[in-house]
Formats: C-alpha cells, sequence, structure tokens
C-alpha cells in the first residue's frame, strides 16, 4: 500500500506543526511555573524556586527549545514542498537529513520527557511542599503539564520519523540516490 507524496507532505507538515505547538506550550507552562520557597527544598529565605533551580528542568527546557528552533526551521521546507509538490532542495539529501535530524531530536525529546517524569514524580513523592491556598500540589502538577505537553511533542516527531522513514525509503526506490550519506 503505497502513501501518496502530497498525503505525505500533508501529514508530515501537520505534525510538525502540532509539534511546535505543543514544544512551544511545554517550555511556556515551564517558564511559568515557580513557587515560593518556605523550606521545602534546600533553604528557609523565602526565594522563588522556578525550573532554573532543577538541572533536570532546565535539561528540559534547553532540549524542548532546540526541538521547537528545529521544527521552526523545517515548517518553510514543508510549506513549500505542499505548495509546489516538490522539494526546495532537490538533490535527494532533504529526505536523508530529515530522517536523521527527526530521529536525533526524537531520542532527545524522550530522554528530556523521561527525566522531567521522574524528577517531578520524586519532588511529588518525597517533598512536602506545604504554601497554602492549593499552592501543595499547583508546583509539580504545573510540572507535569509540562513534561506532558513535551511528551505528546516527542510522540508527534517519533511519527515523524516513521514518516521521513518512509519518504527517504519512497526516494531511494525511485532511483533518487543521493551522494550524502546514502544507505
Amino acid at each position: 500500500m503505497a502513501i501518496s507524496s502530497m498525503a505525505l507532505a500533508t501529514t508530515s507538515f501537520l505534525l510538525r506543526i502540532f509539534s511546535l505547538l505543543f514544544l512551544a506550550a511545554s517550555v511556556a507552562v515551564m517558564a511559568a511555573n515557580n513557587v515560593t520557597d518556605f523550606g521545602f527544598f534546600y533553604d528557609f529565605d523565602g526565594t522563588r524556586d522556578q525550573f532554573t533551580d532543577h538541572i533536570t528542568y532546565r535539561y528540559v527546557v534547553a532540549i524542548a527549545s532546540i526541538a521547537s528552533l528545529y521544527t521552526l526551521i523545517q515548517i518553510p521546507f514543508g510549506v513549500y514542498h505542499l505548495c509546489n509538490g516538490k522539494r526546495w532542495i532537490r538533490n535527494g539529501c532533504l529526505p536523508i537529513f530529515d530522517y536523521y535530524c527527526d530521529m536525533v531530536i526524537n531520542f532527545l525529546l524522550a530522554t528530556a520527557s523521561g527525566a522531567g517524569f521522574a524528577v517531578t514524580y520524586e519532588i511529588n513523592k518525597n517533598v512536602v511542599i506545604d504554601v497554602g491556598f492549593g499552592g501543595r500540589t499547583k508546583y509539580p502538577n504545573q510540572l507535569y503539564v509540562s513534561i506532558g505537553l513535551l511528551f505528546l511533542g516527542s510522540i508527534c516527531m517519533a511519527i515523524l520519523s516513521v514518516l521521513s522513514s518512509i519518504s527517504r525509503e519512497s526516494n531511494s526506490s525511485s532511483g533518487k540516490r543521493s551522494s550524502f550519506m546514502t544507505g
């Protein structure tokens, strides 16, 4: 069962848009999430506790930002492919580049979402956060929302990796081999 080139391009474009939305929302939720520190982590000075205080959350935001930038760069290529029915760079390298970059970004997103879920679970389980007025559950729950959005972006990128593989295979079976990392 062959998938048409336009159906593949449309699905890839829509998944890139959804991935960008999920990843940007994940960064926004993580950056906006903070709570006044009343001694539940390291000190009792009443400062704000933010994602930058934890190396795992900095990693999550960095990976989500890198993936958002990659997806944002890929969107004009998708628009061109949808409008003209052919690739912007026609030497056969772009499907291979898409395949490998989608795989790398997908693996990075998977590690970031796994680390984020694990640390959030440990914080929620081992630390008593009692700042009143729902603050006990607000901070970890917003972390879960941010990591969940990152996970949805990772799922979109995983599907894109499969579609990039299909696109790469269809280009190589039709004789459009490139000299760059042919496999």
